[in-house]
């Protein structure tokens, strides 16, 4: 397609304008759907905590727009990939009007069994001309394996140990449902109602998002729509490779490490990375990471490095913009095969999404000396999950409640850090209600408050972790994924690293164990207590003013005693800062630095 933003073609203001009504369409529809998606879905992990992602891609699978509470790292490219599969398959012309394809295949989409991409093909007008494809991608909440959730297990080794694997397949055939591959979804899950439920949402999104597509394809003309299309990418290209020239070209280097992939648990996994900058274009390599990892910590090329490159290259270069396809035109991501986030197609991946957050930090933290302004210290850098299982005695079924961690983000230079929050790969995923929870499952939350101390000290402050602190009320077990507890959030700028995370179980017999990753018996009267970490401050502590400081111990961010040792701020018992021995102690750590 012709580039409509070229210095060669005129474009008339109608044009122009017509492309902005489609591009404000193209981009609020999927948002539409994402409200219809909360109120129909049947499990919490979807109506609640919004596990899922919405978006349009073109006919050959290149991203136009996403909802904006979809999660990073399935809008990244997860939903274009998912598509990219059947076109290679079926073809356009065997993807009729009304056929409904699902796939979570690892071998293209390189993330974990759970996350299913729905989609259903676009055509518009009498012929039926193909203008794109609609998709909801969701995580199913079981779809069998060793281990209830199936992506819930720290120790498989080998991806069928994790569930059914559906490889781009049918589930409507022209509008008609496939009654045989509904009984194969309701026989490989053990929650066949919550996970039919939600399948019957999905099916409803897909339907509901291509028919108003459909509405915008006739009203305007296909070939309209995808010249407006190619405009969005145009100016979302541009935007991007100017945001690129402003860094000195040159090779950029971070390191980090995550713990364990689960299997070798004193094993640490290095998360090597190079960017390179010329021009207004961007390599991220990732050849110094870990080769393929014989536990679940591993990821496929695409759902590995490619989505960890596209989230960082989105949040360095055009944060403030919708997503779509025309941002990631400057960038290249280079990996070989056989890396942990280049894995094989039948490597295990439960873990797959649980360390990308520091992957994405590292590609950040590589790039602080080209953009020191813009880049953030690091943040809680994990997706820190932690679900509850078990039985209910009452109506004697199986109960399964996933969650993630809330923790602090990095501090910038001129903010301080956010959160408590998800990881920088979430999007807008909420808290399940602390009363659904104790209403659907069996256990008490006795506190859930913020973790003082727990962001790095500087002259901008970290965000912070949390503490929660759960009575279990009936026997049941606690599966674990806490990650990134040996690599502190780092600070940036002479700033201090943020706590890291830790888990205990407290016994009814007055015992105590510390946990991190695996699958742990809980009986009536046991304690669980999380604490999330928080993230790294940026520069001196000593530079922070003394009014915030103080502000920061009255809200609970920081204790006194931690804003006299970092920040050498005296503050008596009565919350009130000492000006003469504040200034006293500053004067004196600044002799001494």
């Amino acid at each position: 397609m012709q580039d409509r933003r070229s210095d060669t073609v005129s474009v008339s203001l109608d044009e122009a304008l017509t492309w902005q009504v489609i591009e404000h369409e193209l981009i609020s529809i999927p948002n539409q759907i994402d409200k219809n998606i909360t109120r129909t879905a049947f499990s919490p992990l979807i109506n609640e905590y919004k596990d899922y992602a919405v978006g349009i891609v073109d006919r050959s699978g290149k991203l136009i727009s996403q909802s904006r509470g979809s999660l990073l790292i399935f809008a990244a490219n997860a939903l274009g990939t998912a598509v990219a599969d059947g076109l290679a398959i079926y073809g356009e012309e065997g993807l009729e009007d009304g056929d409904i394809v699902i796939s979570n295949h690892v071998g293209t989409l390189g993330q974990h069994l759970n996350n299913v991409v729905m989609y259903t093909p676009i055509r518009v007008g009498p012929e039926r001309v193909l203008l794109g494809f609609f998709c909801v991608l969701m995580h199913w909440i079981d779809v069998g394996g060793v281990m209830v959730g199936s992506c819930s297990s720290t120790t498989t080794t080998e991806l069928f140990q994790e569930g059914i694997q559906f490889r781009t397949v049918k589930l409507l055939e022209r509008g008609s449902r496939r009654e045989d591959m509904f009984r194969m979804i309701e026989y490989n899950t053990r929650f066949p109602k919550l996970l039919l439920g939600d399948v019957g949402a999905q099916i409803t999104a897909c339907l509901k998002g291509r028919d108003y597509v459909r509405e915008l394809g006739e009203k305007y003309g296909t070939g309209t729509v995808l010249e407006a299309v190619d405009d969005m990418w145009s100016r979302a290209e541009l935007r991007v490779r100017e945001a690129i020239r402003n860094a000195p070209d040159g090779t950029y280097e971070a390191f980090s490490f995550l713990d364990s992939d689960g299997v070798r648990p004193d094993v640490t996994v290095p998360v090597g990375v190079e960017v390179r900058i010329s021009g207004d274009r961007i390599t991220v390599d990732f050849s110094g990471v870990a080769d393929q990892l014989p536990g679940p910590l591993n990821a496929g090329r695409n759902g590995g490095a490619v989505a960890a490159a596209r989230i960082a290259t989105k949040f360095l270069f055009s944060p403030d913009t919708p997503v779509n396809e025309g941002d990631f035109r400057a960038l290249t991501v280079d990996i070989p095969d056989g890396k942990f986030l280049s894995a094989g197609p039948v490597a295990p991946v439960g873990s797959s999404g649980n360390m990308i957050p520091t992957v994405v930090d590292t590609v950040l933290r590589a790039m602080y000396p080209a953009f020191p302004d813009r880049v953030a210290a690091g943040h809680h850098g994990t997706y820190g999950m932690h679900a509850f299982h078990g039985k209910d005695l009452l109506t004697d079924s199986a109960f399964y409640h996933l969650d993630t961690v809330v923790g602090g983000w990095g501090a910038t230079a001129t903010t301080d850090g956010y959160g408590p929050s998800r990881s920088i790969v979430h999007g807008d995923t909420s808290d399940v209600p602390v009363e659904m929870q104790e209403a659907l499952y069996p256990y008490r939350f006795d506190s859930y408050a913020l973790r003082t101390d727990s962001g790095g000290a500087g002259r901008r402050r970290g965000g912070s972790g949390v503490v929660k602190t759960y009575t279990v009320l009936a026997a049941c077990r606690l599966n674990l994924k806490i990650d990134r507890t040996l690599c502190s959030p780092w600070g940036l700028s002479g700033g201090l690293p943020g706590l890291v995370g830790e888990v205990e179980i407290h016994r009814g017999d007055g015992t105590m164990i510390r946990v991190l990753k695996g699958d742990y018996p809980l009986s009536a009267g046991d304690r669980v207590v999380l604490r999330t970490a928080g993230g790294g401050g940026y520069g001196h502590p000593g530079e922070r003013e003394v009014d915030k400081v103080v502000d920061d111990v009255a809200q609970g961010y920081v204790s006194p005693a931690a804003a006299l040792e970092h920040y050498g701020v005296v503050i008596s018992s009565d919350g009130r800062v000492d000006c003469a021995a504040t200034s006293e102690r500053r004067a004196a750590a600044g002799e001494t630095a």
